[in-house]
Order: structure tokens, then C-alpha cells, then sequence
């Protein structure tokens, strides 16, 4: 195969790869619309059955025991999917905006039809396309985050409830409860997902771990007493004397 054919053969490669890469990223964002809006309707639901119960004269307090554990997992189960949408979007952004870094180069018209790199941040080349920039801000205005906030107000209102049936508080009191527990639950939705899209991001971790040093295996130098100097064994400068067997009575350096 001659060179003006393997290009040719490269560039169609590339173009199918463009649509692949594409397609999926769309399948992404379809999936994150589709779970998220099967989360907020399940919650809609719940928070109207709920409005249903307690104009009746049954108990409510069953019924809130049982749906409002269930939706918060699920709201968990949905936030940590769409966490995973989104780092699999950013990473595709991120190499179609490679490809169409290398349609800038074939011919000089190019130039006019592809985006220029404006930064060496390759990442944040790509989400610059979309109107988003690479930084943690930008986590608040995602779907994931819609969902966190959404469940943490779930998780809230389920610790004030329970705290008004277990405890003697009063309403300034349970509602304080239930604030500092919404917040609470947000913050750990927002530390799991920056911990999730640091490293795709290129974001600095936010806490360094220190391992401890490895054991040493026994026998080892670092493990033995260090030896004065005075009783420690000469080495012999030149490395060929050591080769030389040792005799009583003879004089190594005949």
C-alpha cells in the first residue's frame, strides 16, 4: 500500500472514529436525562402519596419509614451513575476535540472551520466547546449534582422526622437538625464526586495519604546496629585485591 493510500485509509479511519466517539457521547447524556428523570418522577410520586396519607386518617408514619429509605438509595444509586456519565462524556469530549485538533492541521483552510487551541490544557480545550470549564465549580452545575441536592433535601427531611419521633425537640430544633444533616449529606455527595473526577480532570487531590515505610526483611543492613567505625571491616580499595585468597603468614600483595 503506497503513502497517498494509507492516508487516505488514516483520515476515513479518523472520521469513523469521530462518529463513534460522538454517538457515544450522546449516548451519555441520554442516559443521565433518561435515570435522572426516572428519580425525580419516583420522588414526585412519593412526595404525592404522601400528601394523600395524610389527609386520611391512617397513620403516615409506616409509609414515610418505608419510601423515604427507598428513594434515598435510589437517588445514591442514581448520583454515582451519573457521576460515571459524566467522567466517560469528558473523557470522549476530550478526544474528539484531539481529532479535530488534527483536521486543523490538513490544510491551511482547515484553520477556519475547527477551533483553535487557546490553552495547553487539552481538557479544558474540549470543555470550552460545550460552554463548561475544567474546574471543581463546575461540578454544581451538572445533572449529578441536581440529583445530590435533591436526595441530600431527602436525607434531611428523613433525619428531622426521625429526630421529632425520638427525641424531645422542638420544631426550631428538628429543623435545625434537619439543615445541618442536608448539608452534610450534600458535602459528601460533592467530596465523592470530586474524588471521582480528579484524576480525569487533572484536579490535586484533596488529601495525600502517606504510606507507611515497606518492612524490611530481616538480615538486612538497615535492620543490623550500625558498627563504629573503628570495628568496622576495611574494604580494600582496589576490587581485584579482593579476588585474591588470603593466606596466614603470606602477604596478599606479592
Amino acid at each position: 500500500m503506497d503513502e497517498p493510500t494509507r492516508q487516505q485509509a488514516f483520515v476515513t479511519a479518523l472520521v469513523t472514529e469521530h462518529f463513534v466517539q460522538a454517538s457515544a457521547r450522546a449516548a451519555t447524556i441520554t442516559e443521565s436525562n433518561g435515570r435522572a428523570a426516572i428519580y425525580l418522577s419516583a420522588v414526585s410520586s412519593g412526595l404525592v402519596a404522601f400528601g394523600f396519607l395524610a389527609q386520611g386518617p391512617g397513620r403516615l408514619d409506616p409509609f414515610v419509614a418505608a419510601v423515604l429509605p427507598a428513594l434515598f438509595i435510589l437517588g445514591i444509586f442514581t448520583f454515582i451513575r451519573l457521576v460515571q456519565t459524566s467522567i466517560e462524556a469528558a473523557v470522549l469530549s476530550l478526544q474528539i476535540q484531539r481529532i479535530r485538533g488534527y483536521y486543523r492541521t490538513l490544510v491551511p483552510e482547515a484553520q477556519q472551520f475547527f477551533d483553535a487551541p487557546g490553552t495547553h490544557d487539552a481538557l479544558a480545550v474540549a470543555m470550552a466547546t460545550s460552554g463548561n470549564r475544567a474546574s471543581p465549580v463546575e461540578m454544581l452545575f451538572t445533572a449529578a449534582a441536581m440529583i445530590a441536592a435533591v436526595n441530600s433535601i431527602l436525607g434531611g427531611a428523613g433525619l428531622a422526622l426521625l429526630a421529632g419521633t425520638l427525641t424531645p425537640l422542638g420544631s426550631a430544633g428538628v429543623l435545625a437538625i434537619g439543615a445541618l444533616g442536608t448539608v452534610i449529606v450534600f458535602g459528601l455527595h460533592l467530596l465523592y464526586g470530586y474524588r471521582r473526577a480528579a484524576p480525569t480532570a487533572g484536579w490535586p487531590p484533596l488529601m495525600r495519604r502517606r504510606l507507611p515505610p515497606p518492612p524490611q526483611a530481616p538480615g538486612s543492613g538497615q535492620d543490623s546496629p550500625t558498627l563504629p567505625h573503628s570495628n568496622r571491616p576495611r574494604e580494600p580499595s582496589n576490587p581485584e585485591l579482593a579476588l585474591v585468597e588470603t593466606r596466614p603468614g603470606t602477604n596478599p600483595d606479592v
